[in-house]
């Protein structure tokens, strides 16, 4: 399958929420319940890092942003990243190649920390974070309740070699 990722914008706004919304429906991605509304997106996720997969008739394969972690200077380098992958694209290198251009765009940027929590049963996740050079820092044990569950969620963050 042929993609080419490219700035996620306005464009593409419905098929972004849609693709999230599986993987919300799946249930092992986030503690969210249903995708937020276009402007909450947007307004949520910084500038600049915000990436989709096109296929050839543009269809959106998949997505990834960042949003700050802190409003404080001292993290402004540090930032918690979301990748979703449309379930039809799975295992044909898309989330591979959002993470890796993420990683670029953030470190061109001075950005020197990207950051997630994952569940653990998402093994797909983690396996994909592993490969583009992130690490586990720790597990957050009942950090909140899903479906009135309380769930763990493993701490990955990738620091950049780049960026000092």
């Amino acid at each position: 399958m042929a993609f080419r990722i490219t700035e996620l914008t306005a464009e593409h706004a419905e098929q972004v929420l849609a693709v999230y919304q599986s993987g919300i429906d799946e249930g092992n991605a986030t503690f969210e319940t249903c995708a937020p509304s276009w402007a909450a997106f947007d307004a949520g996720r910084l500038p600049g890092h915000r990436l989709v997969a096109l296929d050839e008739d543009g269809t959106v394969l998949g997505w990834a942003a960042v949003a700050a972690v802190s409003a404080r200077s001292v993290y402004a380098g540090v930032v918690e990243h979301s990748v979703y992958v449309h379930p039809r694209a799975r295992g044909r290198g898309v989330g591979s190649a959002l993470l890796a251009e993420l990683v670029r765009s953030t470190e061109a940027a001075g950005i020197w920390t990207v950051q997630s929590g994952i569940f653990p049963e998402n093994t797909a996740s983690l396996a994909l974070h592993e490969r583009a050079g992130f690490r586990v820092v720790g597990v957050r044990s009942r950090v909140g309740r899903h479906h009135g569950v309380w769930r763990d969620v493993v701490l990955v963050e990738r620091r950049s070699p780049v960026v000092e």
